[in-house]
């Protein structure tokens, strides 16, 4: 018999969800990842004896998972955790948000919000995140120094923000981002218009150009409230979904975020051009823009998956959260209790989420090639038992403090609850130091 085979990491789990398009869930299985990425996985009493691992964890009452990819965050915004509440959209943009982010989100300010956003995600489970926020260029080191999978899509609009003067500008500062994320493979860029009403027909084709030659994806907030509708309409007899199909940007490079407002219209032009849709319910919820019609989505083969928005909005980055709230409104909104079930959620939150952004062929699966970016949860809590089903549990019952590890590439960003690069002490002591810089200014 042939010795086993060295390899970084092996685990035993009770339970594995590999989220595979088939949706088994399967029990008592061995999961051999070397090298960043999952080499095998079967039954314990097949794999474990293949491997001599480095490190080796038998997680015997626990779910194994792929990692929760949000797939549409504004990461740096944690620091406004709270700021303006209870607010329309446009209120809260053009009164609260913008003005404060005038002042104060840039540099490491939006770094420090950033990795305050990143140890929470952790916490709860997830590995990559999409994150459409200022300062870009500001995050680069700490999402690489904390371990974590990232999109960064760079802010473009037309009037000057913190990063950029206008939309040309911002244009030009992306194709510079570029040479600083290439070195790193958990990096992607994206194009990151802020949406149709802050960006005008120019620009559109200025972005067009700029997606054909750098092949970079798109994500942008489209169909976010009525309002947006009916100023489009009243501007341009349009609807802001077809503006963008006629500039030529919709595909499936193309990020659609929220999608709370669409008709017949709409519908055909997402399934024809392959559009992913990114679904933000309980920011949605929060700020009353409405509810994006997942269900018949996800029924004409359209990608659904799912992000939290900012801190801002949410006000947490809790995709356990965020998956219950999902498969509750689908049933409500749809008056069918089989609407969006359990391990559909789970599959939004992890396959489909990878795909819409882009990453569907390395992560939010656990299979050979896969990189090894996934999550145990402790299913041994009052709260979960008993166990009948185990996507039950994660969906409906789970919280998210039973996330016991997590792992990006088959390193350890969370180990029995800890985090393994973030010091959660010194973090709370910078975010204190924030908050009184913003109270100081008599802005929060």
């Amino acid at each position: 018999m042939s010795s086993p085979q060295s390899i970084q990491l092996l685990l035993e789990c009770r339970w594995v969800l590999p989220m595979t398009d088939d949706q088994p869930v399967l029990e008592h299985q061995a999961i051999a990842i070397d090298q960043g990425r999952i080499i095998d996985l079967g039954p314990i009493d097949q794999i474990a004896p293949r491997y001599c691992a480095e490190t080796h964890h038998r997680l015997t009452e626990h779910a194994v998972l792929p990692g929760f990819v949000n797939a549409h965050n504004h990461a740096g915004m944690s620091l406004l955790r709270g700021y303006a509440d209870d607010l329309p959209l446009m209120t809260w943009l053009n009164e609260h948000i913008w003005p404060a982010e005038a002042r104060f989100m840039q540099g490491e300010f939006v770094a420090d919000g950033t990795r305050l956003a990143m140890a929470e995600m952790i916490r709860s489970g997830t590995t990559t995140f999409s994150d459409m926020y200022l300062a870009p260029e500001d995050v680069v080191e700490p999402i690489v120094a904390c371990g974590m999978r990232a999109q960064l899509c760079t802010p473009l609009i037309d009037f000057e923000i913190p990063w950029s003067k206008n939309f040309s500008h911002g244009l030009d500062k992306t194709r510079a981002l570029m040479d600083q994320v290439a070195p790193h493979d958990t990096l992607t860029l994206a194009f990151g218009p802020h949406a149709p009403y802050t960006v005008s027909d120019d620009s559109l084709a200025m972005l067009y150009k700029a997606q054909q030659s750098l092949g970079l994806p798109i994500q942008m907030h489209v169909h976010e409230t009525a309002d947006e509708i009916e100023q489009e309409r009243a501007k341009t007899g349009r609807r802001p979904l077809s503006r963008l199909a006629s500039a030529g940007l919709l595909g499936p490079n193309f990020q659609a975020v929220h999608m709370t407002q669409l008709d017949a219209s709409d519908m055909a032009l997402v399934a024809e051009s392959n559009t992913s849709i990114i679904h933000c319910p309980q920011s949605n919820l929060k700020l009353a823009s409405g509810m994006c019609p997942v269900t018949e989505l996800r029924a004409q083969g359209t990608v659904v998956g799912l992000g939290t928005d900012g801190a801002c909005s949410n006000n947490d980055l809790d995709m356990f959260d965020e998956m219950k709230t999902a498969a509750l409104l689908a049933k409500g909104v749809s008056r069918n209790a089989q609407s969006l079930p359990a391990m559909d959620a789970l599959a939004m939150a992890t396959r489909e989420s990878a795909r819409a952004i882009g990453l569907g062929d390395r992560v939010g699966q656990l299979k050979p090639g896969f990189e090894a970016d996934l999550m145990a949860v402790d299913l041994n809590a009052l709260n979960t038992l008993p166990v009948h089903h185990p996507e039950s549990a994660l969906v409906y019952a789970v919280n998210s403090r039973q996330v016991t590890h997590v792992w990006v590439k088959g390193s350890p960003l969370l180990s029995d609850g800890r985090l393994t690069r973030i010091d959660e002490a010194a973090l709370i002591d910078t975010v204190e130091v924030r908050r009184n810089e913003m109270s100081k200014e008599g802005t929060a």
